[in-house]
C-alpha cells in the first residue's frame, strides 16, 4: 500500500476521512434524537439548535471545523454545542481510514469493516449517552457479522460459534452471581461481536477493551465524576466496541506478534 504515490494515499485518507466524519455526525443526530424524550426522529425535520430552534445551514454542518470554527457554540444564539459532535466526527474518519490502512484495496473486507464501524459507532454512542444498548442496535450489527462470513472465510463457523460464547457466557454467568456487573446489552453485544471475531479476535478485543475501560475509569475518577466503592457504573460498550473494531482490523498482526514471543 505504501508504495502508492503520496498524493494518491493522501487523497484516499482524506476521502475516507471525510465519509466517515459525516456518517458519524449524522449518527450521533440519530443517537442523541432517541435518547432525547419526545425528540422528533431523525428523519423529521432539518438539522437545528437543540437550544433556539435555528436551522442550521451547510456552514453550521461540516464536521469537526464548524465546532472548532464556532468555538463550540451555536452561531445564532450563543449556546454551548456537545463536544460529542467533534469527538464522534473524528473517530469515525479515523475508523474508516485504518480500514484501509488493515486491507488496503481489498474492497469486500474494507466494505465490511465500515459497515461494522458504523454499527459500532452507532452502539458506543448511544451507550455514552445513556448507558444502555438498544436491542435494535445489536440486530443491526447482525448484518455485517453474518456478511463476514463470505468476507473472511479463514475464520471458520466453528471458531464464529465458540466465540459467540467465549466471552459472552462467562459475562452473563457473573451477571447471575453478582448482578449488574455487565448490562445485558454489554453480553449481547460481545455475543454478536464474538462470532463475527471468532474466539481468538474476541480474546484479543475483549483485552483491549478492558485496557480502554480502565483508561476510561481512572479518567472519571481523575475528574471526580466517580469514587471507589460507591457502587458507580460508566458505559462498557464504548470501550468493547473500540477493543473489537480494533481487533477486527489488526487483531491478527497483534496475536501473531504476541505468540512470537512463544515459539514452538
Amino acid at each position: 500500500m505504501f508504495e502508492l504515490p503520496f498524493s494518491l494515499l493522501l487523497i484516499i485518507f482524506i476521502y475516507l476521512f471525510v465519509l466517515g466524519s459525516c456518517c458519524a455526525s449524522f449518527l450521533f443526530v440519530v443517537v442523541h434524537r432517541a435518547a432525547i424524550p419526545q425528540s422528533i426522529p431523525f428523519y423529521k425535520g432539518r438539522s437545528h439548535c437543540d437550544s433556539c430552534g435555528t436551522e442550521l445551514t451547510t456552514s453550521d454542518l461540516i464536521p469537526i471545523f464548524s465546532w472548532l470554527f464556532h468555538k463550540g457554540r451555536c452561531r445564532h444564539c450563543g449556546c454551548s454545542i456537545s463536544v460529542w459532535y467533534p469527538i464522534s466526527e473524528l473517530i469515525g474518519g479515523i475508523a474508516f481510514v485504518l480500514s484501509f490502512v488493515a486491507y488496503p484495496f481489498q474492497f469486500t473486507k474494507i466494505a465490511i469493516c465500515l459497515l461494522t464501524a458504523i454499527c459500532l459507532l452507532l452502539i458506543a454512542l448511544y451507550d455514552s449517552l445513556t448507558m444502555e444498548i438498544p436491542d435494535r442496535y445489536t440486530l443491526y450489527l447482525c448484518i455485517p457479522a453474518l456478511l463476514s462470513i463470505w468476507a473472511f472465510p479463514h475464520i471458520s463457523l466453528p471458531q464464529r460459534l465458540l466465540g459467540l460464547v467465549c466471552i459472552s457466557l462467562p459475562m452473563l454467568l457473573i451477571n447471575l452471581l453478582i448482578g449488574d456487573a455487565f448490562g445485558g446489552g454489554d453480553v449481547q453485544l460481545m455475543a454478536v461481536c464474538g462470532f463475527l471475531l471468532g474466539w481468538k479476535l474476541t480474546l484479543v478485543g475483549f483485552f483491549f477493551g478492558l485496557i480502554f475501560a480502565s483508561i476510561q475509569g481512572i479518567f472519571l475518577l481523575v475528574r471526580g465524576k466517580a469514587k471507589i466503592g460507591q457502587g458507580a457504573h460508566m458505559p462498557f460498550g464504548p470501550a468493547l466496541c473500540t477493543g473489537c473494531y480494533l481487533s477486527l482490523l489488526f487483531g491478527t498482526t497483534i496475536l501473531r506478534f504476541y505468540l512470537s514471543f512463544f515459539p514452538s
